[in-house]
């Protein structure tokens, strides 16, 4: 929530303006009625930890890994990837979680003195243990690192058996972009090797496709009549060999566009000596 010069905070209905024109912190107007402009002042600090917050993106960012608050949205994005249900935030205070791998480390009893209840605690604890099932793809998402969702997941899911697999070139097979690789990199060599490694999951993939060679690089153009959705698809390219990207790079060396529309992609690709295919399920033999 943003503060007027006075304190005050401003309510829901008023209409924020960022003047990007001044040097960080930006001047930041709330417009009430229809011409009064009154000046307020963006937070410098994060209002849970009081880390300095860094603007980055025109969005404020607190980077303290020991905040209280991202911690337990972090903890309540694992759960809620991973569908244990009964921890939400509530079971989370109540039991007093402050790590991802505490989860794993309470114990029957100790469930039932927090949640006093016996049925409760056996239901959660029944839910933690189902949890250590899932596969690798299903277990990244989960573990809030920017950009890398489940569609990333599952690309890289076809082209590593184990998370030690994990790579530049693992990462540039499975079609990720810069910024995703460095991401998911950085978390691995962190985050996972210092904290997560201990984890009772096998870490595994149960999707790999053996690939030597790609067959090709590609980026889908436009609506898809083959397949329902984009991910479905690229999922399919990838286990036939192929690499996917989302936007015409100059590694891109076949466009898809079945719509038949001439879109800016479809100038580009042509232009450029791309190949360009209406069907899909020919490129991949189907």
């Amino acid at each position: 929530m943003f503060r007027n010069k006075e304190g005050d905070y401003f309510s829901y209905s008023e209409k924020i303006i960022l003047d990007f024109s001044t040097q960080t912190p930006y001047n930041i107007y709330s417009n009430v009625g229809e011409s009064l402009l009154k000046e307020i002042v963006a937070p410098t600090h994060c209002p849970s930890c009081s880390s300095p917050l860094v603007w980055e993106n025109d969005q404020l960012f607190c980077y303290n890994t020991s905040c209280e608050s991202k911690t337990y949205k972090l903890i309540e994005h694992f759960s809620s990837t991973l569908k244990i249900k009964g921890l939400g935030p509530s079971s989370i205070q109540k039991l007093r979680i402050t790590s991802i791998p505490q989860i794993y480390e309470l114990s029957l009893g100790e469930m039932v003195e927090a949640l006093n209840s016996e049925k409760l605690a056996a239901k959660l604890f029944e839910e933690i243990q189902d949890s250590k099932k899932v596969s690798l793809s299903e277990i990244l998402p989960a573990f809030s690192i920017p950009l890398i969702g489940k569609s990333a997941s599952s690309k890289l899911c076809s082209v590593v058996s184990s998370i030690y697999d994990l790579n530049e070139e693992a990462c540039t097979k499975a079609g990720l972009g810069p910024k995703a690789s460095n991401n998911l990199l950085t978390w691995y060599n962190t985050m996972f090797l210092r904290e997560y490694k201990w984890l009772p999951f096998s870490f595994e993939s149960n999707e790999v496709v053996s690939v030597i060679e790609p067959k090709g690089v590609v980026c889908i153009s436009g609506k898809l009549t083959s397949f329902k959705t984009k991910a479905e698809a690229e999922k399919v390219l990838i286990s036939k060999g192929y690499i996917v990207k989302s936007s015409l790079t100059r590694e891109v060396t076949i466009l898809v566009n079945e719509s038949g529309l001439e879109s800016s992609k479809t100038k580009k690709a042509r232009d450029s000596g791309v190949s360009i295919t209406t069907n899909l399920n020919q490129l991949l033999g189907n």
